[in-house]
């Protein structure tokens, strides 16, 4: 329990290890305050101040769920601020908990609806506000100007600050920020629970706690030695609580008692707050980030919308917050050529928070840096998505199982959905590899490729390079014999890999996502498939840049399970959170492709002189 604990601190909190808790205590020294909100709350704050006192600095801040620890003022950490660069740099730094957590009062709300400045509404917009007037009149020498960052939840509140409109917040960076735990963040894909990640989290993340505290509780959950394994004996959704949570963590029952895209999940979206932005703003995110892509792509693009100052968007090759920490120079199997999140660190983060907050250095920095996977090389371009690309069609053969840019002829191939033998998302299940194996997103999919209930389809070697841009979807057509199903579509690059003294194909994932089909008309109201009427679904595969090189083959796999990640569907119209082990049904799914049925990949093909 205890390695799960520390692999919740890894993968959220998000502060890059680089330094020995020495130096930082040689170079900084350490307050901590009771920072007042404006309704009496006090939230816990630590401040870590450049001992050389001959200059004033700016304020970098960080609010954060997931502690501010080591607390009292004689422990230091052994890590600081977003990277080595700017820790070097010279900046005061500043942790908070956020309201309710840990050392901090008031009660803890999960993903914090923003009040939009109504009076007398407490939201994390007006505890950034609050915090931050008090860290401007009250620490010693500050130069009045403050930025913050945050990485997935953090990431969250960085976006939320950016709604408070404080003076002297003039520079934000949500790298990974949460957007919609219903849609496509984290919790959810399209509404198909993202099983794994959201019993592990909030085993741990979701215990109550009455009093502050300065520790995280585990679960004393025994997963064995295999999640699969583990996921599959628990059963229905049911049991979650009936086994384990006993009605101990609240939001699990909220999440069971909100299972549609209803005023809860509404409410705590994000993709309307951003209409009022003032500081710079440059968001992050990684096209391998299995929690949050979504939220960075929407995040960046609900501020476009309105911004009128600087607002950049960065994309590289990293899992969820690899980008600090790790040299990104691979990712599994797959090697990117270079060291990608010090390029960042060095080359983007750093100058975009210099150039803000100290006035150093000239900002040459494009609307989009963007990492193009496949060819394994940073670009420049002047908008998200890129504007010189021209759409494109690739083609389902249903008949013959491939993928053509020409319109097939009309078939059909089916495969059988069983609940109780799901397809599995990784090779690697173990639980050695902690909550998941994050190099899946990036996984030989040749281990699923001849199971039954997993249709391939594939190009012909391509005759010469193609790059994909910006919007990605799949558009299938299927009926099934049940009333609701799942369709998980994976994009895939196949190419001849070096193994030692021999070759093989590798089917590296490119992009992937899960779609619950109830939900194909509309998150709020879902309705049921009609048994053997054959059903459209648009299926958002989230923004992509990757090339395809030449020689390469593009290949598609559709199945109705990804377990454990994802929780198993009844394929049956029903709300899953009640079902019994009898609910679970094998269903025929049928999929069409042809020009009565064009079952597609659409997507933007980048055009040779933006490249």
């Amino acid at each position: 329990m205890k390695k799960l604990v520390i692999y919740f601190l890894l993968l959220f909190s998000a502060l890059p290890l680089f330094a020995q808790r020495e130096w930082i205590e040689e170079n900084y020294s350490k307050k901590e305050y009771r920072i007042p909100m404006r309704d009496g709350v006090t939230l816990f704050t630590a401040v870590y101040t450049p001992r050389d006192t001959s200059q004033n600095y700016p304020i970098l801040m960080i609010r954060t769920p997931y502690s501010c620890r080591p607390y009292g003022e004689e422990n230091y950490p052994h890590r600081l601020g977003p990277s080595k660069f700017l820790a070097k740099e010279k900046y005061i730094f500043v942790y908070q908990d956020v309201r309710g957590r840990f050392m901090s009062e008031g009660k803890y709300v999960n993903m914090r609806p923003n009040a939009h400045g109504e009076k007398g509404k407490i939201d994390e917009a007006t505890d950034t506000y609050d915090t931050i007037d008090w860290l401007v009149k009250n620490i010693p020498h500050n130069n009045g100007k403050v930025g913050m960052w945050g990485i997935s939840y953090p990431g969250f509140y960085a976006a939320q600050g950016a709604t408070c409109n404080h003076p002297a917040l003039v520079a934000v960076s949500p790298q990974a920020p949460i957007a919609d735990w219903f849609i496509d963040d984290d919790m959810h894909h399209h509404g198909a629970l993202s099983l794994a990640m959201t019993f592990g989290f909030f085993s741990t993340f979701g215990i109550v706690r009455d009093t502050l505290y300065k520790d995280w509780r585990p679960s004393g959950i025994d997963y064995g030695d295999d999640y699969y394994d583990f996921f599959l004996e628990l059963g229905p959704l049911k049991n979650v609580n009936e086994k384990y949570f006993r009605h101990k963590i609240p939001f699990w029952d909220s999440v069971a008692a909100h299972d549609t895209y209803d005023y809860f999940w509404q409410s705590r979206s994000t993709l309307d707050d951003y209409a009022n932005v003032k500081p710079a703003v440059l968001t992050v995110g990684g096209w391998y980030d299995s929690e949050d892509l979504f939220g960075a792509i929407q995040t960046y693009e609900k501020i476009e919308e309105h911004h009128k100052g600087f607002n950049a968007f960065v994309m590289g090759p990293w899992f969820h917050g690899g980008w600090a920490r790790g040299s990104g120079e691979s990712l599994g199997e797959v090697n990117f050529g270079s060291a990608t999140s010090v390029f960042y660190q060095k080359n983007i983060e750093a100058p975009f928070f210099n150039f803000y907050l100290k006035n150093n250095g000239e900002l040459d920095l494009p609307e989009a840096y963007v990492f193009e996977t496949g060819s394994n090389r940073w670009l420049k371009f002047d908008a998200w998505p890129p504007e010189n690309t021209e759409k494109s069609i690739l083609y389902f053969d249903a008949q013959a199982k491939s993928l053509s840019f020409a319109e097939p002829r009309n078939g059909s191939c089916s495969y059988i959905s069983d609940p109780d033998k799901p397809v599995p998302y990784t090779k690697r299940t173990d639980t050695h590899s902690g909550l998941y194996y994050r190099p899946y997103m990036v996984e030989d999919q040749s281990f699923v490729a001849k199971r039954n209930d997993v249709l391939t389809f594939e190009t012909k070697p391509l005759e010469e390079d193609l790059t994909i841009a910006g919007p990605l979807t799949a558009r299938i057509f299927v009926s099934i014999t049940g009333t609701d199903a799942d369709f998980a579509v994976k994009l895939i690059d196949v190419y001849k890999k070096e193994n030692g003294d021999s070759t093989r194909e590798f089917m590296q994932l490119v992009r992937y996502d899960m779609f619950r089909g109830k939900f194909r008309n509309s998150y709020e109201t879902p309705t049921p498939f009609v048994p053997n009427e054959v059903t459209e679904i648009d299926i958002p595969l989230q923004d992509i840049l990757h090339t395809f090189r030449k020689g390469h083959k593009i290949a598609v796999q559709i199945q109705s399970t990804f377990f454990p990640f994802f929780d198993r569907n009844p394929q049956a119209f029903m709300n899953i959170f009640n079902a019994d082990e009898n609910d679970f049904k094998k269903i025929k799914v049928t999929f069409y492709g042809g020009e009565k049925y064009p079952s597609a990949i659409l997507f933007n093909k980048l055009i040779e002189e933006e490249k």
